[in-house]
């Protein structure tokens, strides 16, 4: 699989943005206007509907149309695992019927001091068997503005 990565340092304690990270509000804060992100539904992993925190078991519903280009993108994002400690934290998602063939997106979170560091890693491939995975490794040009729009807004917003 192809793979994406992106650091940044924030200058904010681990604690907030581990929060603002865990709400569905920083999502949406995040995901840059001219994604044009619409979220749909968001249950908990007892079936509870707009749970505060995005836990393990967790699905997001939504859509996005990039540039208002094409039609709507629709998927549903699953929360695979969360944990937390006062050093670091981790969460996983998967994207589950997009337009990805495979997508898992890996978000840690370092304390350093008073700073963080967010390293963000996905695992992606293409739909289109060989020649999806031939040139999975392109799609790096759509994911680094994206990902360097989202790193600055979170500086942004918690710094």
């Amino acid at each position: 699989m192809a793979t994406y990565s992106r650091l940044t340092r924030v200058a904010a304690p681990l604690s907030d943005v581990w929060e603002f990270h865990s709400k569905i509000s920083g999502l949406e804060a995040l995901t840059p206007d001219w994604m044009n992100l619409r979220v749909e539904a968001v249950t908990g992993p007892d079936g509870e509907a707009d749970p505060e925190i995005l836990e393990s078991g967790s699905e997001i519903r939504m859509s996005m149309r990039p540039f208002g280009v094409g039609p709507r993108q629709h998927w549903t994002s699953v929360i695979l695992d969360r944990e937390a400690d006062d050093e670091r934290a981790v969460f996983r998602d998967e994207m589950r019927g997009g337009p990805f063939e495979q997508w898992v997106h890996t978000h840690r979170f370092i304390a350093d001091g008073d700073e963080t560091i967010i390293d963000d890693n996905v695992e992606y491939e293409l739909p289109g068997g060989g020649v999806g995975r031939r040139i999975s490794p392109l799609a790096v040009v759509g994911f680094e503005p994206m990902f360097r729009a989202r790193h600055r807004k979170t500086k942004e917003l918690l710094e």
